[in-house]
């Protein structure tokens, strides 16, 4: 799949307000106070994430004095991530955006490019640097989006979630059948690979066999899905991110097992910073389950760090572009 000396680790996190699932009026980001606890765990063991930041976020003063610091003394990212019904500037969609939170694709193409180009520049002037990457706000993208990205000097989107639909949440996009490495984009069908200046980096999402098959992959891909399949009855197999969700430990790191043996080119884990508080999202509502959370992220941390190269999504595309030019 790659052909890195090692993997890349890319660390992913949708910088936004506190508990946006339960759809609040009034959005806050009292999660901009735990966010440091995470930025140290990454440092202890040499990885720089990226923050993908929305519109409140961008406007907290904590996580503004604490972000311009990491970026100053490069040890994380400044992306963006835009939540299209509290941006800048407001376009009523529906009669009651804070509730339906519409996607950014819902809205008439010269609202998209006010609303892109608004973030653009509030995050570069707030943070003194050039911003290049990007993911969508609720998986929303589509082509009309990423033509937009490229006008405005974007060079790598994470916006794909391969093998998931998102067709229930407001008609979102459909990634069953994307591609799971990086791409380049084709502005005409963002499901293929093209010629665009655009890199596509998914979010890494598989299905995760039994034990045995897993191992299976060492040797063969298509021997271990064959016989993975024909077990299924047995053992399904789990559709797995790299994402924590509490009880999904193991899956992850035969996850990180199997991009070691078949030497893939990356993997990207992702999280949201509301996740990292307790209470500011429906998985991790006390102090216990956060300090669950880390326990596994600690743990993903720890097996990653010998095997994998730390980069953010911007150094992974400079990467991507050198090794695929060389």
């Amino acid at each position: 799949m790659g052909n890195f000396k090692k993997p890349f680790f890319i660390i992913t996190i949708d910088t936004e307000g506190d508990n946006l699932w339960s759809k609040p009026k009034e959005i806050t980001t009292y999660n901009a106070k735990y966010i440091e606890r995470f930025q140290n765990l990454c440092e202890k063991y040499c990885f720089r994430p990226t923050y993908l930041v929305n519109y409140e976020m961008a406007i907290d003063p904590l996580f503004r004095k604490l972000a311009k610091k990491w970026i100053k003394e490069n040890r994380a990212e400044i992306g963006m991530h835009l939540h299209a019904w509290n941006t800048p500037p407001l376009h009523r969609l529906t009669e009651d955006d804070f509730y339906n939170q519409p996607l950014l694709i819902e809205y008439p193409v010269d609202v998209m490019r006010q609303k892109l180009e608004f973030m653009t520049r509030l995050l570069e002037d707030t943070f003194e640097v050039r911003v290049t990457s990007h993911r969508a706000g609720r998986w929303g993208f589509n082509e009309t989006y990423a033509k937009l990205l490229v006008e405005l000097g974007y060079k790598v989107d994470c916006s794909v979630t391969p093998g998931i639909s998102w067709e229930r949440v407001r008609g979102g996009p459909n990634y069953k059948g994307f591609p799971t490495e990086a791409y380049f984009v084709n502005l005409d069908n963002i499901r293929e690979r093209g010629k665009s200046d655009l890199l596509e980096v998914p979010v890494s999402i598989v299905y995760i066999y039994s034990y045995f098959v897993e191992r299976l992959f060492a040797i063969s891909e298509k021997l271990a899905v064959t016989i993975g399949n024909k077990l299924s009855a047995i053992s399904s197999p789990k559709l797995t991110w790299l994402r924590p969700k509490r009880n999904n430990l193991k899956y992850m790191l035969r996850l990180l097992d199997r991009a070691i043996s078949m030497k893939w080119t990356y993997v990207e884990f992702m999280l949201h910073s509301s996740e990292l508080m307790p209470g500011g999202s429906p998985r991790f509502k006390t102090q216990e389950a956060v300090d669950k959370l880390y326990h596994d992220i600690e743990a993903l941390f720890r097996k990653s760090n010998p095997h994998f190269e730390p980069a953010t999504l911007s150094e992974f595309y400079q990467q991507f572009c050198d090794k695929t030019l060389s």
